[in-house]
């Protein structure tokens, strides 16, 4: 199948290069999560965007059509429509400081996963939050390590499954695991604007 989306990887590989991996200076006052649902060939996306008190600021639905089928990792073909458009309407109502997005980002094999292009695309700082992972190998510090590069962080509260953080763009690692810490509630696995956006998500394909 990656065969025929050679194209695709050698985009990949082209954006990994200009993706940002230290802090800029911004403020970090708004965050918007994004998550994407599906039935058949549509795609029910949702964005919203909390404050660091977990208020809901603006929250947005868009249901469209899906344009390519889920390679694993080329999920960015599948998925950056749905978001792009969705974060467009979204920034109507309201921009945010900093982007979650449920994927990964640098912690690929490529470098380039769905954060990072979704980062990129709208020239924000971006967080990718996964719930499986693509590549590297678990050091004891709970690290990631690819290829010999340091490239995500496992993080799991307690009885919960782990999810792993990586940089999307314009951002460290260590700044993204802890804005993903201090967003997850206690008892809950994934950062609010996700849960939020997700929850939010499968309601809008449920009721549609």
């Amino acid at each position: 199948m990656e065969k025929n989306f050679a194209w695709a990887i050698e985009f990949q590989k082209q954006i990994a290069t200009k993706i940002t991996t230290h802090d800029m200076s911004y403020k970090l006052e708004t965050f918007c999560g994004t998550d994407v649902s599906y039935k058949g060939n549509i795609a029910y996306c949702s964005a919203v965007i909390i404050n660091s008190n977990f208020e809901l600021i603006a929250s947005v639905n868009v249901k469209c059509i899906v344009k390519y089928p889920y390679i694993p990792g080329l999920l960015f073909l599948r998925e950056s429509g749905p978001l792009l458009s969705t974060l467009r309407l979204l920034r109507i109502q309201s921009d945010f400081d900093m982007l979650l997005v449920d994927g990964q980002g640098i912690l690929h094999p490529r470098k380039c996963g769905l954060a990072s292009y979704i980062g990129y695309a709208i020239d924000k700082p971006t967080i990718g939050v996964a719930k499986n992972i693509l590549c590297g190998s678990f050091r004891k510090d709970h690290f990631i390590d690819y290829n010999g590069s340091i490239l995500g962080y496992v993080y799991k509260k307690e009885g919960k499954k782990p999810i792993y953080i990586s940089i999307g763009h314009k951002i460290s690692l260590k700044k993204s695991i802890q804005i993903v810490q201090k967003l997850t509630k206690a008892g809950q696995r994934m950062p609010e604007p996700l849960r939020i956006a997700d929850i939010n998500s499968k309601n809008h394909l449920n009721f549609d």
